[in-house]
């Protein structure tokens, strides 16, 4: 243990890149290899989906197309469960199954071989994980929570998702305090989403560099295990990124049925007691 630990110590270790390098630059346009892969795992993702699209049939048929079903189903089930509604699920799965798959094989092609320090462009690499860079998973995040507040807004008017972050009193300044921290916490959850992602591909591809250095020629071998784990771990943090923003867009939804419900309460207290006149006046005529 001690030879391996002074090994590793007089050695150089491993080369690890966490922030994107410079591929191109036209002007003050920078494109990084992130944003490159990026693109180009977009393009093929586009191409997959639209030729699956085609090869939809009543009668079950092997292949990717099993693949991307069974991922549809899973995902219109989590949305069915966290809004209560067969209808909104069908209405919201196309969204948040583009998000799943995007996220997935994201992470998943990030593992090919010529990903990172294999492929350089001088001392950069050529092709770095769309998720392994903050930016990407900061702009997926944004572009996530857009979605879901759109989606709030529609389903109970702009006026009244509002309303669900001041819910109390509009005299009562505490209101307005506590609908401020509401609102923050928006802004929270775009930070949370953007950072689990990154951290946990981010920190498998550490671990895989790792053991790939310390197995030298046998580099294949050693992070083998490590690449099987991070694909489970790319597939839970895909599953964990829609689950947690449909999550959001049930919360957001509940609330405002919440509010709505409270406002009309009161409305129906009055009827009782008509209702008990109406009951004497029967009973006194006969």
């Amino acid at each position: 243990m001690l030879e391996l630990i002074s090994h590793l110590a007089e050695s150089s270790g491993p080369v690890i890149h966490i922030a994107p390098g410079e591929v191109l630059k036209s002007g003050n346009l920078v494109i990084t290899n992130s944003m490159l892969y990026g693109w180009a795992c977009a393009f093929v993702i586009c191409v997959t989906l639209l030729v699956v699209r085609f090869m939809v049939r009543i009668k079950p048929r092997r292949g990717i197309i099993q693949f991307i079903e069974a991922g549809t189903e899973m995902i219109m089930g989590v949305i069915n469960n966290a809004l209560g509604s067969r209808e909104k699920a069908v209405k919201y799965t196309p969204y948040f199954v583009t998000i799943f798959f995007f996220v997935l094989l994201n992470n998943w092609f990030g593992l090919l071989p010529g990903v990172g320090g294999a492929v350089t462009r001088g001392e950069t690499p050529l092709f770095r994980p769309f998720t392994a860079d903050l930016n990407g998973t900061l702009a997926m995040a944004v572009v996530t929570m857009v979605l879901v507040q759109t989606f709030a807004i529609k389903e109970s008017g702009i006026l009244k998702h509002i309303r669900h972050y001041f819910n109390g009193s509009l005299k009562n300044p505490t209101t307005y305090l506590f609908g401020g921290l509401e609102v923050f916490t928006e802004f929270t959850r775009v930070i949370s989403l953007a950072l689990r992602l990154f951290l946990n591909v981010v920190i498998g591809e550490v671990i895989i560099s790792v053991f790939g250095f310390l197995g030298k020629a046998a580099a294949p071998v050693t992070a083998l295990p490590f690449v099987m784990l991070e694909m489970f771990v790319g597939l839970l943090q895909a599953y964990i990124f829609v689950m947690l923003s449909v999550t959001y867009l049930a919360v957001a939804i509940h609330h405002d049925d919440e509010h709505d419900a409270e406002t009309e309460a009161p409305e129906t207290v009055p009827e009782a007691p008509k209702r008990k006149r109406v009951l004497k006046q029967k009973v006194g005529t006969a």
